[in-house]
């Protein structure tokens, strides 16, 4: 149903019909931005007099779902999404498509912009597709297909390149050509299970960069395709074309598909498209293509490609180091640093390490130098800042270059030229001195397990990055200090994405989170009467009309410290732990003055949530700058699989963007009162 619109013929003084609008609002790992958006695209809505139905597609499922009527008597369609949507449902309607923060931060100007917008064709191209569609369009669809197809490929590389490390680090030994396993052990079983997830890697790549740009039925030519150009026995090429042939391949079946779905075929024939017609076709044609026209022009250049990476010495390799080192330390982890990335894995299945090792060298520098320069010069940060440095550090011996993210969305313009300066050094002396990396990972830990050769160097050249990036951030930061007469600006530790920890935020096939209440584990905590909140995780018990603390680390203690009054809670300190921890990942202040900070950990024995306010107001690092002055937090056990943590946080952000809630939440007298205005969370 569409928001309410008042009594019908209610369009104003001119008896108008009132504007109907639709939106989809989406984040690929999102709970909090996904509704958030949604919500304050339906207050700027209300206040202009629209009507307005919010799809809303996060991690775990869509919810409010827009029907076939709904999109027949809509006057446009606003995608404010940061992963793909299908456009093809809005065939015929006006659709103006953009990035979900501007759904949050720019919502009247989106409805605004929707109602010149261009209408949308039939294929599932961008929105403004066809005729309409500009080369930056195109180009946003070839970059998302490509990342696609990476984000599928990593797992299957990270396993495979892992097991075969172990393999070669515990069962391995040294012979003439270099170290092997012996045939026929149960290492050597180990190591070839380590080279299925390898050989899976290229199909991989391919099938989903398909897949992103043809949907479904280009999944199969894209996997056989990237199957084909790895096996270069089919076009008389040695190595095959590798990653490269994979991704023309992905792009080649993708856009293939797109172009065979728009052939006019009878009706009788059109159910049977998309699972026999389309795929056969397109496999084939795709297949016959390459093997007689493309495969070995590919397979060429990609093998010129690794011969010359293998001979390269002295200043090429320096320079190339280099780069890939300011690559990898630009946005750590991002587009940037995965093309970096891709380039060096693709690499390491014909044979050549030297690229793979000059990434890995450069990987764990930006966690190590901003731990590392949080000790050089203690007085410099804050203790959350100290307390952030030492997780770094401990992610940064893993190869999790993401542990630098807290203090480059602190202080970016310090941070990132320091990061980049340490990558680059590492990259270029790792390249120099002949490293190679044989699994797609990077570190200390991959020396560790074996898989490095000249490991030496390679930790030469990660203490010489990690040296360098932490004086220079020291460095940076004095000088700005001297000149503004200002302490150092506090971390903010991260995006304000609500992530729980010990939880990865998985990007879901489908949407969002389902608000509808679950039965509470236990009894609610609560007397006989009490207003049941959040299907009784949220009890009196559980509120405080105002904190004693006046940091975070002290307000998230209090907090742990209420919850444990429930009998809820194991180990209070763990549960402290946790939630620390997970602020060190990034920052739980979503803005707008709310804070939920939240842990997933055995230290409790059900769900559990907690409210407090603070008068004052807590600096939380919330990116809008605001104090937290309403605290939420959130406690789920281990066992609590599935979704309930993500739905109480998909709950709870959703209603704290409506002001009028926030301001009751705010002036209500007492905990029983706060409980009432909670009672509204459903």
């Amino acid at each position: 149903m569409t928001s309410p619109a008042g009594p019908p013929g209610d369009g104003g003084p001119s008896g108008h019909k009132r504007l109907k609008l639709l939106a989809v609002t989406a984040c690929p790992t999102g709970i909090a931005h996904t509704y958030m958006a949604a919500e304050k695209l339906q207050q700027a809505a209300a206040e202009l007099g629209v009507d307005m139905k919010v799809e809303t597609q996060g991690s775990i499922g869509a919810e409010n779902v827009l029907s076939d009527n709904d999109v027949r008597e809509a006057d446009g369609i606003i995608i404010a999404a940061d992963k793909e949507v299908d456009r093809e449902r809005f065939a015929g309607k006006r659709v103006l498509s953009t990035g979900v923060a501007d759904g949050i931060h720019k919502p009247k100007e989106l409805i605004e912009r929707v109602q010149s917008a261009p209408v949308q064709t039939g294929t599932a191209g961008p929105a403004g597709g066809g005729g309409g569609a500009g080369g930056g369009k195109e180009r946003s669809l070839a970059y998302k297909a490509l990342m696609n197809g990476v984000s599928y490929m990593i797992p299957f590389v990270v396993v495979g390149g892992l097991l075969i490390a172990i393999a070669l680090a515990l069962g391995g030994h040294a012979t003439a050509e270099g170290y092997a396993v012996t045939p026929g052990t149960f290492w050597d079983h180990v190591f070839q299970i380590g080279v299925l997830g390898f050989t899976l890697m290229i199909p991989i790549l391919s099938g989903y960069i398909a897949y992103a740009i043809g949907d479904r039925p280009a999944l199969v030519p894209g996997m056989i395709g990237g199957f084909i150009a790895n096996t270069g026995a089919l076009y008389d090429s040695k190595s095959g074309a590798g990653f490269i042939g994979a991704i023309v391949t992905g792009f080649l079946a993708g856009y293939l598909v797109l172009w065979i779905k728009k052939v006019k075929v009878p009706k009788v024939v059109q159910p049977i498209m998309p699972i026999i017609v389309i795929p056969i076709v397109a496999t084939t044609a795709l297949g016959l293509f390459f093997i007689y026209v493309i495969g070995k022009p590919i397979s060429w250049v990609f093998e010129s490609l690794t011969g010359w990476l293998s001979g390269m010495t002295g200043t090429s390799a320096i320079l190339l180091g280099a780069l890939l080192g300011l690559m990898i330390a630009f946005d750590m982890g991002g587009p940037v640093n995965k093309t970096a990335f891709l380039f060096g894995t693709g690499l390491i299945a014909s044979g050549n390490y030297a690229v793979m090792g000059m990434c890995a060298a450069a990987i764990p520098v930006m966690p190590l130098g901003q731990g590392l320069a949080t000790v050089l010069r203690r007085k410099l940060y804050s203790e959350q800042e100290r307390d952030t440095g030492m997780a770094a550090m401990f992610m940064g011996m893993f190869g999790i270059s993401e542990g630098a993210i807290p203090f480059a969305a602190a202080r970016p313009a310090i941070v990132i030229p320091a990061n980049m300066l340490g990558g680059a050094v590492a990259g270029a002396v790792a390249g120099v001195a002949g490293v190679g990396d044989h699994v797609p990972h990077g570190g200390p830990i991959v020396a560790a397990l074996g898989a490095i050769s000249g490991w030496v160097w390679f930790l030469i050249a990660i203490a010489i990055g990690t040296v360098v990036t932490a004086l220079t951030t020291n460095a940076l930061i004095e000088i700005k200090e001297r000149r503004g007469g200002k302490a150092a600006a506090p971390v903010v530790t991260g995006a304000a994405e609500p992530v729980l920890a010990g939880v990865g935020a998985g990007a879901g096939a489908g949407g969002t989170a389902v608000l509808t209440k679950a039965a509470p584990a236990a009894a609610p905590g609560g007397g006989d009467g009490e207003p049941e909140v959040l299907s009784g995780y949220l009890t009196e018990r559980t509120v405080k009309t105002e904190l004693a603390s006046d940091t975070k680390e002290a307000a998230i203690r209090e907090m742990a410290g209420m919850l444990a009054s429930t009998g809820h809670v194991r180990d209070v300190e763990e549960l402290v732990r946790v939630a620390l921890a997970r602020e060190a990942q990034g920052t739980t202040g979503l803005g707008e003055s709310i804070a939920i900070p939240h842990a997933k950990t055995d230290a409790v024995t059900r769900p559990t949530v907690g409210f407090a306010r603070s008068g004052e107001g807590i600096e939380w690092g919330s990116l809008d700058g605001t104090k937290a002055r309403l605290v939420f937090m959130i406690a789920v056990p281990e066992a609590a699989a599935g979704d309930e943590h993500l739905r109480i946080l998909a709950l709870l952000s959703r209603k704290l963007m409506d002001g009028d809630f926030r301001a009751r939440l705010q002036c209500a007298p007492d905990e029983r009162a706060v409980l009432e205005v909670l009672r509204e969370i459903h």
